[in-house]
């Protein structure tokens, strides 16, 4: 097999970025910077799968793995919430020397076996993939590495009982029902049903303008509490000050609009003399 420039500039190319991707998974802090060098490294692995001419081995580790399987991880650790506070508290005493004794040993055991393995010479693009690329793949794990995806089977069965575990949170009170909700909100003198939509009939739809109420007067429930807390709801007079005038408006929401201003002004002129 010869290898082509291209595809040695490429694959020189990738690979420090790649390595460096892994770097990172392995030494950040935050759990979210990991998954995202993880994703890194899982799309410069499809990039060189497509470049050996293994269409589909390529798109499904974009598909599956980088657009399912990690994105489902970053949503994991958004709902989750885990941050560098957290994870750098041990649990288990010790469990940081254990762990990198447990790695060293991994790492010499997989070096004395490949460096003992004996390996076939390569078969070549078009000797592999002369049944198509998907009949290749299937025919080599269901046949030579049955075992391994039997493990990574019970790896990723693991992994989803771990969410599980993760995301479940013991209820310390009762559950409470949708009658006993709604009782409470009557009791409270609460809205049993959604609060009224913003905006003056047809004449205005915005977000910070208050509805009115069949006798003309602005509900301030209608417009949110956030911008009523920044104090940039519009008060009705000044949405209908130009339509009074015309004679465009019902009696009542003009009677309103000019009820708004009577009880805004004597605390303006409170501030103004403050």
């Amino acid at each position: 097999m010869t290898t082509s420039t291209g595809e040695a500039v490429l694959f020189w190319v990738l690979g420090p970025l790649m390595v460096i991707a892994a770097l990172g998974l392995v030494f950040a802090r935050k759990a979210v910077y990991a998954a995202l060098s993880m994703i890194f490294v899982m799309i410069g692995l499809a990039v060189l799968y497509l470049a050996n001419e293994a269409e589909f081995l390529g798109i499904v580790q974009i598909v599956v793995y980088t657009g399912a399987v990690m994105m489902l991880f970053v949503f994991v650790l958004m709902l989750v919430g885990v941050d560098a506070s957290t994870s750098a508290v041990e649990t288990i005493r010790g469990q940081r020397w254990i762990g990198g004794l447990l790695g060293i040993g991994l790492g010499a055991l997989l070096i004395s076996v490949i460096s003992r393995a004996t390996f076939a010479p390569a078969a070549g693009l078009q000797g592999a993939n002369s049944e198509t690329n998907p009949v290749g793949i299937a025919r080599v794990l269901m046949s030579d590495f049955v075992f391994a995806i039997e493990v990574v089977a019970a790896l990723l069965v693991t992994a989803a009982l771990a969410a599980l575990v993760l995301t479940h949170r013991r209820r310390l009170t009762r559950k409470v029902g949708q009658a006993e909700r709604a009782d409470a909100r009557v009791a409270a003198g609460q809205h049993l049903v959604n609060l009224p939509a913003p905006g003056v009939y047809a004449r205005h739809n915005a977000m910070d303008v208050p509805a009115l109420d069949p006798y003309g007067n602005p509900i301030e429930a209608s417009v949110s509490r956030v911008l009523r807390i920044r104090g940039q709801e519009q008060g009705l007079s000044t949405q209908v000050t130009t339509l009074i005038g015309s004679g465009d408006l019902p009696a009542a929401i003009a009677a309103g609009a000019e009820g708004e201003n009577e009880s805004a002004t004597p605390g303006a002129e409170r501030d103004g003399d403050a």
